[in-house]
């Protein structure tokens, strides 16, 4: 089954884990696209697609939200996962999760996971910096990815049928 593994990303966080992602399924069977990148993307070919965003200013990227309205009827009729990198905690988390996806896509897909985030002060500009040290109440940099969460994911998209 072919993989197409959609993501954005802002200061690598999620980046790096749709590539982990796409080693676990093997890069033969799975193709990585980068909405930043600006790629014609025909998702014709792919069986399966996961979609993974992350939270900025309290919202998704928009390149995300351009992707899933551009594709919404193609992506009912996909094995889909979808995934979010976000630092919230508890309800907040799961409240995020379900404002950046809409719910007939929610409702479909075969695994959700919520990994975490990560903070990195040297990837991020002087606002950004001053937002999230003003709104965090922290100096430095922090990762909590839950890669428990991703491999769950990770197996869950892979007991759909054989990668």
């Amino acid at each position: 089954m072919q993989t197409l593994i959609v993501y954005q990303s802002k200061h690598g966080t999620t980046e790096k884990i749709a590539k982990g992602i796409q080693m676990s399924f093997g890069y033969d069977k799975c193709e990585i696209a980068n909405l930043n990148a600006k790629n014609i993307i025909n998702i014709d070919k792919f069986e399966r697609i996961i979609i993974g965003g992350s939270i900025h200013a309290g919202t998704i990227q928009k390149g995300i939200k351009k992707f899933i309205s551009k594709y919404r009827e193609e992506l009912l009729n996909k094995e889909l996962g979808l995934f979010l990198c976000c630092m919230y905690k508890g309800d907040e988390r799961i409240n995020q999760f379900n404002n950046a996806y809409p719910t007939e896509l929610r409702d479909i897909a075969k695994a959700k996971g919520i990994f975490g985030g990560e903070l990195i002060f040297d990837k991020m500009n002087f606002i950004e910096r001053f937002i999230v040290k003003k709104t965090t109440k922290t100096e430095e940099s922090i990762s909590d990815i839950d890669s428990n969460a991703v491999s769950i994911f990770i197996n869950d998209m892979q007991k759909i049928r054989d990668c």
